[in-house]
């Protein structure tokens, strides 16, 4: 799927102002973000065993443990200092500093909390082929594509803090195994994700000034709903529908 086909998914009118591109972001993330998937309800409403709860746990700790690899690369397309500062604490949030726990030390507490071997999970020997092969190309993109794109990649984070609310109170509620301390990744992200997002929606707003602009602004979006959905397909492909690819993590739990 090239640019143009991707974009006319969304819409078949050029972009002509910062305010129709917002518009057609929220749009995108309103039909496209992961919170739609299947996946999401099942774990939410309390409808899978622990294994499959830990087979989340595990395969996404490999995206969340390649985003500060990520935001990295996001940094090194910039020779703006200003921006380079201001993206620089996406790390700090995710890998800590020392002495601080970050998001990928909660995701840990996490895992380990359901019961998987932290060792294990930080490996990722386990996870499913298509996280790994999602997951990098994510990477990829944040390296091949503009800077423009690659800041506006991370604009799912617009929609993540509804989504966080209701994984909180959803698992909290339907799982005996889960407690607010081991949830604690998602209660620091309702704070730490609408900062991140506001930034990154003001730069595109900004700085996509061509209908062409805004168009590749709107492409990098899709692309990251489709990182994030394709990962959740794999999931209930696996673990819902019973089809566990060779060497991918297999619950014991049930």
């Amino acid at each position: 799927m090239n640019a143009l086909t991707a974009f006319s998914l969304v819409s078949s009118t050029p972009l002509d102002s910062a305010e129709q591109l917002e518009a057609t972001l929220r749009h995108i993330g309103a039909t496209r973000y992961h919170s739609l998937h299947p996946f999401h309800a099942l774990l939410h409403g309390g409808k899978l065993n622990r294994g499959q709860v830990q087979a989340w746990a595990l395969n996404r700790y490999y995206y969340q443990s390649t985003i500060p690899i990520k935001d990295a690369v996001v940094i090194s397309r910039f020779r703006d200092r200003d921006i380079r500062m201001e993206w620089r604490h996406r790390i700090e949030d995710h890998d800590g500093d020392p002495g601080t726990e970050g998001g990928i030390e909660r995701w840990l507490k996490l895992t380990e909390g359901l019961g998987l071997d932290s060792a294990y999970v930080e490996s990722a020997e386990g996870i499913l082929p298509a996280t790994r092969f999602a997951v990098d190309a994510y990477v990829h993109f944040v390296r091949d594509k503009t800077p423009l794109e690659a800041i506006a990649s991370s604009l799912t984070e617009l929609f993540a803090p509804n989504l966080h609310e209701e994984r909180i109170a959803g698992m909290l509620k339907h799982y005996d195994f889960v407690n607010p301390d081991i949830m604690s990744y998602f209660s620091r992200r309702l704070t730490q994700a609408p900062r991140d997002a506001n930034f990154a929606l003001d730069y595109v707003r900004k700085h996509a000034n061509t209908p062409t602009e805004r168009e590749a602004v709107c492409n990098a979006l899709i692309f990251k709903t489709n990182v994030l959905w394709v990962q959740l397909d794999a999931l209930y492909h696996a673990y819902v529908n019973g089809h566990v690819p060779p060497g991918a993590f297999v619950p014991t739990a049930s």
